[in-house]
């Protein structure tokens, strides 16, 4: 999901894990044993958090409803993998004890609650601050019964000849069994009577996910005043003619939700891709985890639901109708400018900027000088990585490239600039993750695709997925071979880098360049590789660098010597993580974290974590990029990655951050953390007992400064030569 669709998850992909087995941390008995949060429930914090900007009547209404369907998005992907796998636990009773120590059963009835009441809240905000909002803007959601008879004799030719053509009633008696519902489709259930023999039949006919979520009602009408009405609405006063003969008793609208997990043992498969495939098929079928009915729906119907989907009450969600809102992507595409959060082009960086005016830009040469951070989507992703690739493509110079590839956009330029250099005599080897989740057929064409032109495609190592975000080009220069290396902290990925706030640093560094040839060696080959210079690489030595320096920073403070950390991440779990954090603060370590998503670490509790603060910052933009700071008595040590503070990124993942070098660039990041904790900027803020305040107004009432407003203006308006600042 996070490849292709505009996620704040997890992935927005999803950062929703698929890790249930406790990462093996020996428990520090000078701890209490209370000190985390429960990571189901931080999620859905998030997710409330998401929410929270679709209730801001300060964010244009367009961006309102699409934050109203990012998240409904964001809870459908939590239910197929974080519910779903649980609910599979506890069925085979491979359950274990969640990262607060409670049984699975009670946390799964923790979430069902949460759930409940966020979903119900969700249906509220459509139906009592968005949709007004909308029809003042011009932009009306009307039911049939509000049409006059000119519209409805449109909606009638509409139907006719654009969709009941490709609708499908599947009815159910002896000779038709139950029809398989598939996993978040929209259906409507119909219960017909026979006029002769007054026999009571049950029918299912699934909304065609192809056509438009909403129709729109008068094409004549200006793009400032729209009428739409729901598809499964125009669907439903219809039913006539799809059951002609037969009298319509009852419909209502239902959606299921399933386990769409995916898994394949590496272990025991010899074709990677073809396994692959065929667990993808069956993802299809995985057992229902959720079941959302309209709320008027009756008794009758509900139970032949409940009793052939087998879900249990607790699984059951009666919302107001329209259900999925995640529909209102659609809408929310709307061309009303004044409707959307004002345009913001991406400024390419000044040192990719041509020295020569109309000259064209030479990136090798830029990066020669000196190392580049950018920082998209504020600095534009077309300018610096796509460039750079293209360029490294087309340059007889350029004998090879490497990079790796999770997840990426359909007419990819950057997996067509793979394919051009391959084309073009040079050695190429594009590591691609195919179990991606969500993304996992995606991969596979791409890979397929890059094969056919003569890449060398690699899947990564078995059992780890590798989320490392890396491109390395190797050119001939004055006789001699040099590295030119790109590390990030987002996919290369051309349209979410417009959404996705992300870090990149380009380099030339000799030593990076070594380390990322040993690294591409160890992921393609057979070399086992133990020691990175600028690097730390998980699985096998992230985590012991960070405890190291998050120790070294708790000497520093007992000694008395400057200390501090600084991290910026999607989320944190991590047990050993957070226990250091805990020490380090209450040694005199001041603690910022700056976190997105899941937190279940405790802030500001006395005794534990008095020197730490947490703080979330969510926006037009998702906030993409992982940053580790730390103060080292004057000497700062700041990387930039791809990893988060999770067991699977930590134990089961491939992931690479590298260390910064330039002063300037690790000033910039410092004053980045600067703004995000200023007690003017909005922001929500954590407390020890897991809630999130949102500080969006002054004492006055008037707005806080937006952080991601003051970076896009701070960065459009920089001199464009010379440095950064």
């Amino acid at each position: 999901m996070d490849g292709e669709n505009i996620l704040l998850d997890s992935g927005l992909g999803s950062d929703v894990d698929d890790d249930f087995a406790p990462f093996v941390y020996e428990n520090d008995p000078t701890l209490p044993d209370e000190r985390y949060l429960d990571r189901e429930l931080s999620w859905l914090a998030f997710n409330q958090r998401v929410l929270e900007l679709a209730e801001d009547p300060d964010v244009p209404v367009l961006e309102r409803a699409n934050f109203l369907a990012i998240f409904a998005s964001n809870l459908d992907e939590f239910f197929m993998v974080r519910v779903a796998g649980l609910k599979r636990r506890i069925l085979t009773g491979l359950a274990v004890p969640t990262n607060v120590g409670r049984a699975p059963v009670d946390v799964l009835a923790d979430i069902s609650e949460k759930a409940h009441e966020l979903q119900e809240r969700h249906a509220a905000v459509y139906q009592d601050l968005i949709k007004p909002a909308l029809g003042e803007a011009g932009i009306e959601i009307v039911t049939w019964e509000r049409l006059d008879e000119g519209d409805r004799t449109q909606m009638r030719e509409i139907f006719s000849q654009r969709i009941f053509p490709v609708l499908m009633p599947l009815a159910v008696d002896p000779a038709h069994p139950f029809p398989y519902i598939s996993g978040l489709s929209l259906n409507l259930s119909v219960r017909v009577r026979h006029p002769k023999t007054g026999k009571e039949q049950f029918a299912r006919l699934k909304v065609p996910p192809m056509l438009p979520r909403f129709v729109r009602i008068d094409q004549r009408e200006s793009v400032d005043q729209m009428r739409f009405i729901a598809l499964e609405d125009l669907i439903a006063n219809h039913l006539g003619d799809l059951f002609p003969g037969m009298e319509v008793l009852e419909h209502h609208i239902f959606r299921v939700t399933r386990n769409e997990d995916v898994e394949v043992d590496e272990d025991e498969t010899e074709n990677l891709l073809q396994a692959l495939e065929k667990e993808l098929l069956r993802r299809r079928f995985g057992p229902p985890i959720r079941l959302e009915v309209t709320a008027d729906m009756d008794e009758v119907t509900l139970g032949l639901l409940v009793r052939e989907l087998d879900v249990s009450e607790q699984e059951v969600y009666r919302l107001p109708s329209p259900l999925d809102l995640g529909g209102l992507f659609d809408l929310a595409k709307i061309d009303r400018p004044d409707l959307h959060y004002p345009t913001h082009v991406p400024t390419t960086a000044a040192q990719f900027m041509p020295r020569e005016p109309n000259a064209k830009p030479d990136l090798f040469a830029a990066v020669a000088r000196r190392d580049v951070l950018v920082h998209h989507p504020y600095e534009s992703f077309a300018t610096s990585v796509q460039a750079f690739l293209e360029q490294a493509a087309s340059d007889p110079n350029v004998l090879a490239i490497k990079q790796t590839l999770y997840r990426t956009s359909g007419d990819s330029p950057i997996v067509e600039a793979l394919i051009d250099a391959a084309e073009a005599g040079k050695q190429v080897l594009a590591l691609v993750e195919i179990k991606a989740r969500f993304d996992e057929q995606n991969n596979i064409s791409w890979a397929r695709k890059l094969e056919k032109a003569g890449v060398h495609v690699v899947y990564g190592l078995v059992g780890l997925k590798t989320h490392c975000k890396l491109l390395l080009v190797v050119r001939q220069e004055q006789g001699k071979l040099r590295h030119y290396s790109h590390i990030g902290t987002g996919n290369y990925n051309p349209k979410t880098s417009r959404l996705y706030e992300d870090l990149g640093l380009f380099t030339s560094d000799d030593q990076v360049g070594k380390d990322l040839t040993r690294l591409f060696n160890e992921l393609s080959g057979y070399a086992i590789e133990k020691k990175f210079k600028r690097l730390l690489v998980a699985p096998l030595h992230l985590r012991k660098g960070l405890l190291k320096r998050i120790q070294t920073e708790a000497e520093n403070a007992a000694a008395g010597l400057p200390s501090g950390i600084r991290i910026k991440l999607n989320s944190i779990v991590d047990e050993a993580i957070i226990d250091a954090l805990y020490k380090a603060s209450e040694a005199g370590v001041p603690v910022d974290l700056w976190v997105r998503g899941i937190c279940s670490l405790r802030p500001g509790e006395d005794g534990l974590s008095s020197n730490i603060r947490v703080r979330s910052v969510l926006g037009r933009y998702l906030e993409h990029s992982r940053v580790f700071s730390f103060v080292n008595n004057g000497d700062p040590q700041v990387f930039i990655g791809s990893a988060d503070m999770m067991h699977r990124n930590l134990d089961r993942r491939v992931e690479a951050l590298v260390r910064l070098t330039d002063a300037s660039q690790i000033s910039e990041l410092d004053d980045l953390f600067d703004v995000a904790f200023d007690d003017g900027t909005s922001t929500w803020w954590l407390d020890a007992e897991g809630t999130w305040t949102r500080h969006s107004k002054n004492a006055s009432g008037e707005p806080l400064e937006d952080l991601q407003n003051r970076l896009m203006h701070h960065i459009s308006h920089r001199p464009r030569s010379g440095g950064r600042r």
